[in-house]
């Protein structure tokens, strides 16, 4: 795997799922306009991804919202396990939360074995969250706020999004090519 296919994974994802299901109605604004940063994660460990972690939410406070609006921080070498993934996002909850940061961010956790608690891990909802690699979407306050905003039913997506994969089913999913 080299950064390039994995980024180019990455893409076909969004474009084909995220945006062409409109799993996120957000999400393809920033796409058109090519402010989405892709960074591969090199790290190997938990300490190593949340140090990346950190310099990514400092990257992204510093660049200008019209060049870079948010970023996926794509960490296939670590938190492979979708139970420590998990247990990690406790960690990620903190990080965003440091006083540098302002309130400034929140962070979507996207997982190939991505599983809603209540859940059986085939249950086609969970495939709203599993994108090809383990996955932090980082993302600035403002701009989720503006989103939301503008999106009435922003409290309602997570229910479409579940109508939509019931609807799609297990076949559809397939029939994408993300499997």
């Amino acid at each position: 795997m080299t950064n390039e296919t994995i980024i180019a994974a990455t893409q076909v994802w969004l474009e084909k799922a995220v945006i062409g299901l409109n799993l996120c109605p957000f999400a393809k604004a920033v796409h058109v306009k090519k402010q989405i940063r892709y960074v591969v994660s090199a790290a190997t460990t938990p300490e190593a991804l949340l140090e990346e972690l950190m310099a990514e939410l400092r990257t992204l406070q510093d660049a200008d919202p019209e060049q870079i609006d948010t970023t996926l921080l794509i960490h296939p070498y670590v938190l492979t396990d979708f139970l420590d993934f998990n247990d990690f996002l406790d960690t990620v909850d903190l990080a965003v939360t440091e006083p540098e940061f302002n309130d400034e961010f929140q962070v979507a956790s996207l997982h190939p074995q991505y599983q809603f608690a209540g859940t059986q891990s085939d249950d086609i909802e969970n495939y709203t969250n599993r994108s090809p690699y383990p996955m932090l979407h980082l993302l600035r306050e403002d701009s989720v706020d503006r989103a939301v905003d503008a999106f009435p039913d922003a409290d309602k997506i997570v229910d479409v999004n579940v109508e939509t994969m019931k609807k799609l089913g297990h076949e559809g999913w397939k029939k994408l090519g993300l499997e």
